[in-house]
């Protein structure tokens, strides 16, 4: 029964939102960002102006921050930018903890960091969550975001 009830909510969690043109951007350049110093900035700009965020796009939101340390120069600035994100990441998903989305962009960071930042204890977890219900999702970029992060 609760494994049933928490699939419908998986399921909502992919209804919702993915018309969303703002958010097809965002899915489609996510990769990107890390190589795209203005376009990290731009989306990063993009979703602070958001009104109501939702889980997803706080998020979002945070694994850019996240992202955003490489480009800055300041090794204090890298941190605090660092934090700034991982805590967005951890409100959304404390909002919304089966969403796979979610655990994907937590997973990318987390894989993607020096371990010295201790961002690394939910890796395991989030791969289980994401490989148990991968066949769920049903946005294509999302599937793609999420089978080459799992490859490397």
């Amino acid at each position: 029964m609760m494994r049933t009830i928490s699939l419908l909510l998986l399921s909502l969690c992919f209804l919702t939102g993915f018309k969303n043109p703002v958010m097809t951007g965002i899915r489609e350049n996510y990769n990107k960002t890390v190589a795209d110093k203005k376009l990290c900035e731009n989306t990063i700009r993009e979703l602070r102006t958001l009104k109501n965020i939702s889980p997803t796009q706080l998020a979002y939101l945070g694994g850019l921050q996240a992202i955003w340390a490489n480009h800055v120069f300041n090794p204090i600035d890298k941190l605090r930018t660092f934090n700034k994100g991982k805590k967005n990441i951890e409100r959304a998903i404390s909002l919304e903890p089966n969403n796979i989305e979610l655990r994907f962009i937590r997973l990318s960071i987390q894989k993607n960091i020096p371990s010295f930042l201790g961002y690394k204890s939910k890796i395991m977890e989030d791969k289980i969550l994401i490989m148990e219900h991968r066949k769920m999702i049903s946005l294509g970029i999302l599937r793609k975001n999420i089978d080459t992060l799992l490859k490397n």
